[in-house]
């Protein structure tokens, strides 16, 4: 709020000013007048003298100027009390006027405040309209899932009445066929003991497929440590049903019997993996069984060596080149694994065996450079000991464990 000072300010202060210099003025012009009076008295001398004609003239000028002054003086004496009485109003209208500024300075700052209140009342409102919106809002979705609801329960009544006359001919019905209801029990029962029965594996079967697992186990596993030691021959070794398949001419050279030296390495790799794997599931001298290696009892009848080739050439060389290699390969890894051939099955015959089919078991077309390569290959088949009655099951179980009778 601004002070009392500052609201009389330059333009208070210059008002003052100027009354204040109005009456110096009128007194300064008095003054001059006097002095100019003065002057002329002084300038006056009796023994001088004028013609009437001009004296006459200067003496009524001279009283028409003191008439003047005198009128002049009293006119002074007039507006020096109207001067007065005015500055007298003026202090007054100036205490007045600072009293209104006071009070309108002091309206000013209530109608700021009053302002901002309003201010802050009409957000208040802006708020509470909104919250009053959208609680209407609310209480309409309210009413209509309020609507909603007792539509459903009038409707879910009425289902409750149908269901109860529906409940009330259900205990009607199951009174009725209770005694049915034991008699298929009685039946239900007879099945399930039949069922039973009939859900009971055949022993035989389960042997043989437990065996058939274990052989593809045993024909990964040697496939796998083979890419381990030679990677190589990715994509020329693989495992496929009872077969280690060696496709192409990864051992010999086209229309050659004899092993590729650089393949030498390979074939007595292959000669130590069977010596090692081979004594958990044959019989003799260096038979190793454990339930660990051979869970499923499974025994190996031979591991055959077979040489395959394509359909080039007649029948009788093919045969002859695919026996030859066959018996190249087990020449090489004998020679490398001697005791390779003190592997025995369940008849006491040597696991390891050859055989030569030239062309006649072909594993893709011969029409393509690609499908002949592929059919020039080497097989190492795994024949698996097959009981034919489940009693010869328990039998091969004592020959793997070294307590059953030789043949």
């Amino acid at each position: 709020m601004r002070t009392l000072s500052a609201r009389r300010g330059p333009q208070h202060e210059e008002e003052e000013s100027v009354f204040v210099s109005m009456t110096d003025m009128t007194v300064s012009f008095l003054f001059i007048i006097m002095i100019l009076l003065a002057f002329f008295a002084s300038r006056f001398n009796a023994e001088e003298t004028v013609p009437a004609t001009v004296y006459e003239p200067v003496r009524a000028e001279r009283d028409a100027l003191r008439e003047a002054l005198d009128l002049m003086g009293e006119r002074l004496a007039t507006a020096q009390a109207e001067i007065v009485d005015l500055i007298g109003q003026r202090t007054v209208l100036r205490e007045a006027l600072s009293l209104a500024e006071i009070e309108r300075d002091a309206a000013l700052d209530i109608l700021v405040d009053r302002n901002a209140r309003i201010d802050e009342l009409e957000a208040e409102l802006a708020a509470v309209r909104s919250e009053r919106d959208a609680l209407l809002r609310s209480m309409a979705d309210v009413e209509d899932r309020l609507a909603a609801a007792l539509a459903r329960i009038e409707a879910l009544r009425t289902a409750l009445a149908t269901v109860e006359t529906e409940r009330d001919a259900t205990l009607e019905m199951l009174a009725d066929r209770r005694d049915r209801i034991l008699e298929l029990d009685a039946e239900i029962a007879a099945l399930s003991a039949e069922l039973a029965r009939l859900s009971r594996p055949d022993p035989l079967e389960a042997y043989i497929a437990r065996v058939a697992v274990e052989r593809e186990a045993v024909l990964e596993r040697l496939r796998d440590a083979l890419l381990a030691d030679f990677p190589e021959l990715e994509g020329v070794i693989t495992s496929e049903s009872d077969v280690l398949r060696f496709q192409g001419e990864g051992l010999f050279a086209s229309g050659s019997d004899a092993l590729l030296a650089a393949r030498i390495p390979i074939v007595e790799r292959i000669a130590e993996r069977l010596d090692a794997l081979l004594p958990c599931y044959t019989l003799g001298a260096r038979a190793a069984y454990s339930a660990q290696c051979n869970p499923a009892f499974a025994v190996i009848e031979a591991v055959q060596i077979e040489g395959h080739t394509d359909s080039d050439g007649s029948d009788a060389l093919n045969v002859a080149l695919s026996a030859r290699r066959g018996a190249a390969t087990y020449a090489a890894m004998t020679a490398h694994r001697p005791d390779l051939i003190a592997h025995r099955n369940l008849a006491g015959q040597p696991v390891l065996s050859i055989a030569g089919y030239g062309e006649g078991r072909p594993v893709i077309d011969n029409t393509t450079a690609r499908g002949k390569a592929t059919n020039r290959r080497i097989d190492l088949r795994f024949i698996m000991v097959t009981p034919g009655e489940s009693t010869e099951i328990g039998l091969i179980r004592d020959r793997l464990r070294g307590t059953g009778d030789e043949p």
